[in-house]
């Protein structure tokens, strides 16, 4: 079996997310969640060799590889940006036990909320139902669209909105 490019997952992804409130709670919601869930793992951490590692920077390498392997220039930025979340998650996860799973959960709870509403407004079921892979792709898509409001990656783009037309 053929490996998905990135124009594969996009799409695949996209096909569900077509109206633009949806878009734009997802905006919202999953970078959210993402940090929600660097924050929640960011405990335990364990010092190795002078070098900290905790379960929350072992799920941002395996992304990042994930990433880079299906498009350099989006992958390299996404490695950005979860290099934020992971100083930011890692910031959270010092506080006391209780103000790390406020923040954790909360941000959770309240990205999938934002999540919900998004598909009450496309009136379609999240593409994770039916394929587990949109988990890793929400974060990938986002960024994504933001690069395309920006006026870049227009083949990338086109050829997205074409396989969903």
């Amino acid at each position: 079996m053929a490996h998905k490019t990135i124009t594969d997952h996009l799409a695949q992804y996209a096909a569900y997310h077509r109206n633009f409130k949806n878009i734009l709670t997802h905006l919202v919601g999953i970078p959210m969640i993402v940090l929600a869930l660097i924050t929640l793992l960011s405990r335990p951490d364990f010092v190795i060799s002078g070098l900290s590692i905790s379960p929350a920077n072992i799920l941002v390498i395996v992304a990042v590889i994930f990433y880079v392997r299906l498009d350099i220039p989006l992958g390299l930025l996404m490695a950005l940006l979860l290099w934020i979340c992971l100083n930011v998650g890692s910031a959270i996860a010092q506080l006391s036990t209780g103000e790390w799973l406020m923040w954790g959960i909360g941000l959770f709870v309240v990205g999938w909320v934002f999540q919900f509403i998004g598909h009450y407004f496309e009136g379609r079921k999240p593409a994770f139902v039916d394929d587990i892979m949109g988990l890793a792709i929400g974060p990938l898509f986002v960024v994504a669209e933001v690069v395309f409001m920006l006026g870049l990656r227009k083949p990338l783009k086109q050829e997205i909105d074409r396989r969903c037309s």
